[in-house]
């Protein structure tokens, strides 16, 4: 048995340890037998009644975080093609949609099997919470009646359950997580998993909240709507929770997302707030049940603090036809990423806090100094830097976190792959065509067939084909790519006649400036080891710090004020107050460590003369010169055909594809992401293995 092995089975026993203690959590033994010993073994003075959840649920998270990035080193450094190939068709029927639908979208067999695990776990917590409560039902108030008391028992496990969703809520949002590889997801596709426990989330609290109102209404004791007990949780500070908790929920349904950006991401950043609340009202024993959740994602958004702090050095900016700009960053050799990969970029003249995502178009092994992404025009965040593209002369202040993306190319393993996007949603498509004619010009190479099928509201968008080709163009290898393109146009019956004065694009160079610095890798799938160091040293920190101050601080403060109990809200605040301290110490150092090894990078990068862009497909409707005489542009001329006025017949596209394994990527509108799905899935052709690719986030 490999060390990989070994490593991948140690991952899950512990795993499965830890899943056990959630199923156990709400039984009478749980109660009665196992709570009793362990906290006289684990309640020391060094941890309080801390110590034995920290065990028990923070520690097994944290375990497999650092170790799960050892694993994921070793991993990158053996990953071969061919074996994910394997894996891929062996586990291909584990990722076909099983459901299409809204509001959950597009569910695969994998994930509707781990949803309803994770819907039965609720259940089983809720139902034996109940038992064990109703069995020993506490009346709390004279006078109540049973039915009352058991409605209030009700309302409190409800708030348990809302604590399991919390369990894993935000492990979804870390971008550079060591978990979510380890399971095959990425940050961006594991979104909807934080919506979905969100919403679940919100509801459960809702209710937990207005149950206990209720309950104090019929006990006559509104009054305990205003106690911040000393022994006992806040109420105060629940109902400051949820209050923000419902403010972030409803500005963050659909459409308010899509009508009103700026709203749904200024209350998101309430996020802060809610946490504190909510650690305040539920106490440390249980925040230690949800803490490593709340703590990786602290280290993962301070590292993508200090990696935003510096100016990415913009080398130029390609301006487009139809709203659109490629961006071309100057990065360091030592940062690979995949195809498909997010870059999340801030404009400090346009909002200095707002953040977007945007697919990764370049490609690391044909550009190894450069990474460009591509920004159409949707939103006014968007529009405002298209006019500063435009506008701007010497320099463009920009700040970058990422990029993020898959841990592997697993589409080159397919004998086809059809791509279809819709729009603006050919972008991550972009990525996987150069590194297709990259793989094709290596010697020996076995690269899939590729059908880009991709729809446009007129024939301006068009030029989004202009940047399957990198700014410096290609060599003429690219005639062993076998590219078919089915363009179409749904705004247009015919081709329009040229207009010599219609804006051809243009290509604005940048002039470097010393305080810019080249995009360099962020701690994660460049540097799982340090990633891993960065958990493990910063949670033993915590720990450590933790038992320092209750043995020596709060233990003595409680002996001398004669037994009296120590602040219920304080123990909350030295929690938060310490995972802080050891997150950003640790991270600093770490970051820090990097930033050193990184300069001497940046004072090898040299200013690089690139020509200008050679035209292609969508340049014939600005009347700009083809240059047919480049044969890979040549290429691609013959391999595209244009559809004016009409829409694709998905389902005829796709069960005229005879190869064994077709992979079908969709990325794009979600009625023709769905649509796609649907054809997939139906059955009537099993050789098509489905994937989506949405950023609606």
């Amino acid at each position: 048995m490999g060390s990989l092995s070994i490593i991948s089975l140690i991952l899950l026993l512990v795993f499965l340890a830890w899943l056990m203690v959630w199923v156990l959590l709400p039984t009478n033994a749980y109660k009665n037998s196992w709570t009793p010993n362990l906290k006289t073994k684990l309640n020391s003075t060094y941890f309080g009644t801390q110590g034995m959840n920290l065990l028990l649920f923070s520690f097994p998270v944290m375990f497999i975080a650092a170790l799960g990035s050892v694993y994921l080193h070793f991993q990158k450094n053996k990953q071969k093609i061919s074996s994910t190939s394997k894996s891929n068709r062996r586990l291909s029927f584990l990722r076909r949609p099983v459901l299409v639908m809204a509001p959950l979208g597009i569910v695969t067999a994998m994930e509707f099997a781990f949803a309803g695990m994770f819907v039965a776990l609720m259940i089983w917590s809720l139902a034996n919470y109940l038992s064990v409560s109703f069995g020993n039902l506490h009346m709390h108030t004279p006078g109540v009646k049973v039915w009352q008391a058991k409605f209030r028992s009700v309302s409190l496990r409800l708030g348990y359950i809302g604590n399991l969703c919390w369990a894993f809520l935000f492990i979804p949002v870390t971008r550079g997580s060591s978990l979510l590889p380890l399971v095959g997801l990425t940050s961006e596709s594991s979104i909807k998993y934080h919506i979905w426990l969100g919403h679940l989330s919100n509801l459960l609290f809702v209710a937990h909240t207005l149950g206990f109102i209720i309950y104090w209404a019929m006990a006559n004791q509104m009054a305990e709507m205003l106690e911040w007990s000393k022994t006992y949780v806040s109420n105060v500070a629940g109902e400051i929770a949820i209050v923000i908790g419902v403010v972030m929920w409803v500005t963050s349904s659909n459409r308010m997302r899509r009508k009103m950006f700026e709203l749904f991401f200024y209350t998101h950043q309430l996020y802060i707030l809610y946490i504190l609340f909510y650690a305040l009202h539920v106490g440390a024993a249980y925040l230690c049940m949800i803490l490593p959740g709340i703590f990786l994602f602290l280290i993962d958004r301070y590292l993508r603090f200090l990696q935003s702090r510096k100016r990415a050095r913009l080398i130029s900016a390609r301006v487009l036809p139809g709203g659109l700009v490629e961006l071309n960053f100057s990065k360091s050799k030592g940062l690979h990423y995949n195809p498909t990969s997010i870059l999340f970029l801030n404009v400090p003249s346009i909002s200095k806090l707002q953040w977007h995502a945007f697919t990764v178009t370049s490609n690391c092994d044909m550009e190894p100094d450069r990474l460009s992404v591509v920004v159409k025009t949707l939103g006014s965040w968007s529009e405002k830097l298209y006019q500063k593209s435009l506008s701007s002369s010497d320099r463009l202040e920009m700040s970058v976190e990422g990029p993020y993306g898959p841990t592997s190319s697993h589409f080159l393993s397919h004998e086809l792959l059809v791509m279809v996007s819709g729009g603006s949603g050919i972008s991550p498509f972009i990525s996987i065509v150069r590194q297709i004619i990259y793989e094709s010009m290596q010697p020996n190479s076995r690269v899939p067939q590729v059908l880009l099928v991709c729809s446009f509201k007129t024939s301006a968008d068009l030029a989004m084909l202009d940047l399957l080709f990198p700014i410096n163009g290609t060599s003429a290898e690219l005639t062993k790519l076998q590219l078919k393109i089915e363009a179409y146009v749904t705004r247009e019956k015919e081709q329009p006649m040229e207009d010599p004065g219609k804006f051809q694009g243009q290509t604005k160079w940048f002039k470097p400036n010393p305080s810019d610095s080249a995009v360099t890798a962020a701690l994660g799938p460049n540097n799982w080891l340090w990633l891993g160091a960065v958990i493990a040293s910063s949670f033993l920190m915590f720990l450590l710090l933790l038992g320092i101050i209750t043995r020596y601080y709060i233990s003595p403060m409680v002996d001398l004020n004669s037994g009296q109990v120590y602040h219920y809200s304080f123990y909350i605040l030295w929690d938060l107050f310490l995972g802080c301290v050891c997150v950003f110490i640790v991270s600093s150092a770490a970051f820090l460590w990097f930033k050193k090894e990184n300069g001497k990078e940046q004072n090898q990068i040299q200013n690089l003369e690139i020509p200008s862009p050679t035209a292609s497909p969508g340049s014939w409707f600005y009347g700009a010169d083809r240059e047919l005489e480049s044969l890979p542009h040549q290429s691609l001329v013959d391999a595209t055909k244009v559809h004016f006025g009409e829409r694709p017949d998905l389902k005829r596209i796709l069960f005229e594809c005879k190869a064994s394994d077709v992979g079908v990527l969709a990325c794009g509108p979600r009625a023709m992401r769905h649509e796609v799905a649907k054809i997939c899935s139906s059955g009537l052709a099993q050789n098509l293995h489905f994937e989506s690719i949405s950023f609606n986030w």
